[in-house]
């Protein structure tokens, strides 16, 4: 599935044959948006490195809300509905939107200064939720309410894509109480610089013990600690964030969905899990 836009056009969604339905793999009703139907918002402008797995993210939100009917999703590939400006022309803005996700943007956004202050307004004010797909931390390093919002910025990956020995930290979470304590991902695996666990809820995270630090310049975190997954509040908004996701195929696989898939519903309300720091844990 290939997905291309215009500036200023959202992206089209064809669901080809042998596409997973999503709903199908989904057991018991789901618990639907106090108004009825969400609204999501999905940018994947970039302004640095583009990732082949964009079309891929974009395509599955659509799919996961469409086929739970849980959410509508709007695809961009620009920013310029993140504003609470009316734009006329039958144009979306914030406020039509529950949640705002970034997958994998680069760089310094087109945003303005207005625009800037009407995306912090939406989370920490208005309560709206925010969903960070992989390389939404290497964006706006000029920012720095976007880093305090999100939590910190990448800092280089020091295996490139491998496979991450894992271990999840919060089981109770909806987003990854589907994964086993101990598992192996093979995806690129971001180190955050101005990050603290002390400011958000670790999920999942790299599991140092399996490490391999030999010879490895790009290693910048002397405490070996290096998140994969995490919660926190920005106000009254909800964030989540994680570096899963990089590669293409790691959306045809049904865990990264339904992350993903709870994610979304958890920044949306629709579930409850913890958004505590807490010290990292022995495995």
């Amino acid at each position: 599935m290939t997905l291309r836009s215009a500036p200023g056009m959202a992206l089209a969604i064809v669901a080809g044959f042998g596409v997973l339905h999503f709903a199908a793999a989904q057991t018991g009703p789901e618990k639907l948006p106090p108004k009825g139907m969400a609204h999501i918002l999905v940018v994947s402008q970039t302004k640095g490195f583009e990732h082949d797995s964009i079309p891929n993210a974009m395509a599955t939100i659509w799919r996961m809300g469409h086929e739970t009917r849980l959410w509508e999703a709007t695809l961009r590939t620009d920013t310029e509905l993140i504003t609470k400006r009316d734009l006329g022309r039958n144009a979306k803005n914030l406020n039509k939107f529950d949640a705002l996700i970034f997958a994998s943007t680069t760089g310094e956004l087109d945003l303005s200064p207005d625009q800037k202050s009407d995306m912090m307004s939406f989370i920490k004010d208005d309560g709206k939720g925010f969903v960070g797909i992989h390389a939404a931390l290497d964006t706006n390093y000029n920012w720095p309410e976007y880093g305090e919002m999100i939590g910190g910025w990448f800092n280089e990956h020091p295996w490139f894509t491998f496979n991450a020995p894992i271990i999840v930290e919060d089981p109770d979470f909806p987003a990854v109480r589907h994964f086993p304590h101990e598992f192996v991902k093979y995806d690129e695996i971001y180190q955050a610089k101005n990050w603290s666990r002390d400011k958000v809820n670790v999920l999942l995270r790299l599991d140092e013990s399996k490490l391999d630090y030999s010879n490895n310049p790009r290693i910048h975190r002397q405490d070996h600690d290096f998140a994969v997954a995490w919660s926190k509040m920005y106000g009254k908004g909800r964030v989540f964030y994680s570096t899963l996701g990089h590669t293409q195929e790691a959306w045809d696989g049904p865990d990264i969905q339904k992350m993903y898939f709870e994610a979304i519903k958890w920044v949306l309300g629709l579930t409850e899990g913890s958004t505590a720091s807490h010290p990292k844990p022995a495995k």
